[in-house]
């Protein structure tokens, strides 16, 4: 019990604790210098210029990385649960969003989430392990997505569902990607560089690059930039967003 692990454990717990709510809170713009100077000695990494404002839940911070000049609006919340949670350069996180690596409350440990560098993810959207999610660089993820890394096991009708653990694929969503209001990604999905998600899609399986989906599942119905993007097409999108 008395393990240097465990010292050390409660020693990081007492130190993030008392940091982010000392300072945490703070909606001044000496709050904002404070935040700044002191959350270098908790998280992973800190980078320059970053932007922390009040009320911000960093949970776990010895395994979240921040790049330069990333943006935390108030109220979001990152939990690592033990397993890393990367902010590339640039990033923006808009209000109430909500980052869950999961998995180290049961021994799962993994990639962790990791995002690409000039990323906007907006307003209230979540996004959870514990298997590992990446999002790519330049991507648009629009308020109250959800992204799961994880699914429910359901195929015994003898055993309680939650009794019959979770698939852990992960998720990649590649570079240059938008996503519109509302889309839902789950496990085991890769969405291909530059692709388009229309609003309210719940995407069931791995998309084509450059690729224009809607609905419920989510269906290809286009490709961006190609000669049958016809006017009719630009319309179904736009009605979806």
């Amino acid at each position: 019990m008395n393990s240097p692990s465990f010292v050390s454990r409660v020693q990081k717990y007492w130190k993030e604790y008392l940091i982010t709510g000392m300072f945490g809170g703070i909606s001044t713009p000496i709050g904002q210098l404070f935040r700044n100077s002191v959350y270098r000695f908790i998280l992973s990494k800190m980078g320059k210029s970053v932007c922390i404002l009040p009320n911000v839940r960093l949970i776990g911070t010895s395994h979240i990385a921040i790049g330069d000049r990333v943006k935390l609006q108030p109220s979001a919340y990152l939990h690592t649960h033990g397993n890393p949670i990367h902010l590339g350069n640039h990033v923006v996180l808009d209000q109430g969003v909500n980052i869950r690596a999961g998995g180290g409350e049961m021994g799962v440990y993994t990639d962790g989430i990791s995002i690409g560098e000039n990323t906007y993810i907006s307003a209230y959207a979540f996004i959870a392990g514990p298997g590992s999610v990446r999002i790519g660089r330049d991507c648009l993820i629009a308020s109250h997505c959800s992204i799961y890394a994880s699914n429910h096991i359901f195929a015994d009708r003898n055993t309680p569902i939650h009794a019959q653990g979770l698939t852990m694929k992960g998720v990649t969503i590649e570079d240059d990607c938008w996503l519109g209001s509302g889309v839902r990604v789950l496990d085991g999905v890769t969405i291909g560089r530059g692709s388009v998600i229309g609003a309210g899609a719940v995407v069931t399986k791995s998309i084509p690059p450059f690729s224009i989906a809607v609905g419920v599942p989510a269906k290809v119905i286009g490709t961006r930039g190609s000669d049958d993007r016809s006017a009719a097409l630009e319309k179904a999108l736009a009605l979806q967003n």
